[in-house]
């Protein structure tokens, strides 16, 4: 039926029907020209193909262990602060008679707050405030593990008389379905 509301002559129709009947006997005779199907090939020999792969696999060694800490009463900041009035003062004294009287108190108080918290560091030391604990200390060791892998098969098969090879994921068996395009020579 016609959308247009317009009818056809029964020889347009025919025209149609000819050219239509044409078409249809040249396009396969052009797909048969060049033709794909598919056939059975005999299997020759197969042989699996490995690789290698390496894994790292992570283990963990935990000891005890000696370890030495200092008591928290020797953290004191009281002999660095003295140290840096003291040197602050006598840097106030010794600079009076300068026109820079400020700056040789802050070089004092630095330098008296080095000299403390040496003293500090010295006492500590002497006091015998170093103690000792046991404490467990870990590492991660990395052991190297490799293993063999099928990953396929090296297919050897024979179709119209000549051999070819393949490599596959699966085991084909005694034989392999192979594509086969037929073209005119």
């Amino acid at each position: 039926m016609n959308l247009s509301g317009a009818t056809r002559s029964p020889s347009t129709a025919n025209r149609w029907l000819q050219l239509a009947g044409i078409f249809c006997c040249i396009v396969p005779a052009q797909v048969s020209l060049a033709d794909n199907g598919y056939a059975q090939a005999q299997v020759i020999a197969v042989s699996p193909r490995y690789e290698t792969v390496t894994y790292s696999e992570p283990r963990e060694e935990c000891r005890m262990e000696r370890v030495a800490y200092s008591h928290g009463s020797n953290k004191s900041s009281t002999p660095k602060l003295i140290g840096a009035l003291i040197g602050g003062a006598l840097g106030n004294a010794l600079g009076a008679k300068r026109p820079n009287k400020q700056v040789g108190a802050v070089v004092g108080g630095v330098l008296g707050y080095s000299i403390g918290k040496d003293i500090a560091r010295h006492n500590s030391h002497h006091r015998g405030e170093v103690r000792y604990r046991q404490e467990e200390v870990c590492e991660v060791f990395y052991d190297q593990r490799q293993e063999q892998q099928l990953s396929g098969y090296d297919v050897t098969y024979e179709y119209g008389g000549k051999s070819y090879q393949a490599l596959l994921d699966e085991h084909p068996g005694a034989t392999i379905r192979v594509k086969v395009r037929v073209r005119p020579a």
